[in-house]
């Protein structure tokens, strides 16, 4: 890499964009890969925030389960937000060891498409629910969604790292997380443009179309995995990668480097929760119907994802590039501390949401590329089952746990779940700095390579 400087305006950007589709081929088909599965996921987005803050309890909740809770005297509408989370973790506690096993047992060429494939069936299916109206599609679908994007997103960031070396991360992944951002910021303009058009049941069919792209560009991708892996002498992930099946959940526990990364995961999860509550908070009192919420969650994303995009373009690759990964997890948790600063003094609604975009799009656009970068450095079993246990099951705890303390903080009111927030986002920065002393400590790709399961030891 020169350490000329590089010219800041558009066609420079461009030139050097197109010297990198190039100069790496299966960089287009990651673009798309990420800009079909950030659509669809977000397509339907605006759908589930507006099922979350529905005033309609029996669209949420099965009817018998309203009346379980009314014997015991439980208004259920007051803990939507605590019951869905509380029911997700569940959920990725089941799900983990079927998807361990999915992993061990089967090619990355089987247990991609399958993964995919899966959630296209259970897209149908909601279609034909949500037509009918089913009662209680809202927390069937909820359920459904959240699973989706974080296994469908770690399985993503996953298989990047098979493809890409450590230092084409580093180049690459902010263009790549930009391409995502794009149809982050697609996603939502579609819905707010057709679902009060065509209506829910077929904003579902929109996004069946963009996950049958994202299979089209993992077969594209295949084989440049097949050669990164040759190239670097790694073991194929044409072939199961076996282990067991909780393997991921005892890397985490056992691995300094993955319990750091997994506490931070969990501290970025707490100051998210305490945000998402608020915003929850306000859109069921502002607005009427389930059209009305999506329209408003849709512009919130579209602002979350302009400004993302911006950093993506303009800062990410630069900053990785030249620094490598530290500025990118430690900045984003330098915002968060001033912007929670400002919430515990004053916590106005218009400041509410101006941090809610700000800690969103500095996770979007430089802590999650980042953190993905790191697994490009160890092994397959790392990748899949250690990441996608963070990213899934330990991620759900983080949820659970936050969505239950700010229920309890929310008492004594916003000034103290702000300041608690500050707290917490103190120690997400001290986590994110002593998972750069254990990421020091990882063999560079030119000395040593990847191990599977065993620690990687300092060269």
């Amino acid at each position: 890499m020169s350490d000329a400087p590089e010219p800041h305006d558009s066609a420079g950007r461009a030139a050097r964009l197109r010297a990198a589709l190039a100069e790496s081929p299966p960089l287009l088909w990651s673009f798309l890969y990420f800009f079909c599965l950030l659509s669809g996921y977000y397509v339907l987005r605006p759908v589930r925030e507006a099922m979350v803050a529905s005033s309609d309890i029996a669209a949420v909740f099965p009817p018998a389960l309203v009346a379980a809770f009314d014997r015991r005297g439980i208004a259920l509408g007051e803990f939507v937000p605590q019951f869905i989370f509380t029911s997700v973790f569940v959920i990725m506690l089941l799900l983990q060891p079927a998807y361990g096993w999915l992993v061990s047992r089967f090619a990355r060429r089987v247990f991609l498409p399958v993964i995919y494939g899966f959630f296209i069936a259970t897209l149908l299916v909601f279609h034909a629910m949500f037509d009918s109206g089913v009662a209680g599609r809202g927390l069937a679908f909820v359920l459904w969604l959240t699973v989706f994007n974080l296994f469908a997103v770690a399985v993503f960031w996953s298989f990047m790292a098979d493809v890409y070396t450590n230092a084409q991360a580093r180049r690459y992944y902010g263009y790549i997380g930009a391409a995502g951002t794009i149809g982050a910021f697609t996603g939502p303009a579609l819905t707010g443009l057709l679902v009060q058009r065509v209506g829910i049941p077929n904003m579902m069919l929109v996004s069946c179309v963009l996950l049958a792209l994202c299979v089209v560009c993992i077969l594209r991708l295949r084989p440049h995995a097949v050669l990164r892996e040759q190239a670097q002498g790694q073991r194929s992930g044409e072939v199961p990668m076996g282990g067991e099946v909780l393997a991921g959940l005892k890397l985490v526990a056992r691995e300094p480097l993955l319990r750091w990364l997994a506490l931070m995961v969990v501290l970025g999860v707490g100051v998210g929760t305490l945000l998402y509550n608020e915003q929850i908070a306000i859109a069921r009192t502002a607005f009427q119907t389930a059209e009305q919420r999506t329209a408003y969650f849709s512009r919130i994303d579209l602002a979350v994802n302009t400004l993302t995009l911006v950093v993506q373009l303009l800062v990410t690759r630069a900053l990785m590039s030249r620094f490598g990964i530290a500025p990118a997890l430690l900045i984003p948790g330098a915002a968060i501390i001033v912007g929670f600063s400002v919430l515990a003094a004053s916590p106005l609604p218009i400041l509410i949401a101006v941090v809610q975009v700000v800690t969103r799009a500095s996770e979007f656009s430089l802590a999650k590329p980042a953190r993905e970068t790191i697994y490009t450095r160890v092994g397959r079993e790392w990748r899949y089952k250690a990441g996608a246990a963070i990213d899934t099951v330990i991620y759900r705890g983080g949820d659970l746990t936050f969505v239950w303390v700010h229920k309890a903080l929310s008492a004594f009111g916003s000034n103290v779940v702000f300041g608690a927030g500050l707290a917490i986002a103190s120690l997400m920065t001290f986590s994110a700095w002593r998972l750069l002393r254990e990421e020091a400590k990882l063999p560079s790709e030119r000395t040593q390579r990847p191990i599977s399961a065993k620690r990687p030891t300092a060269p």
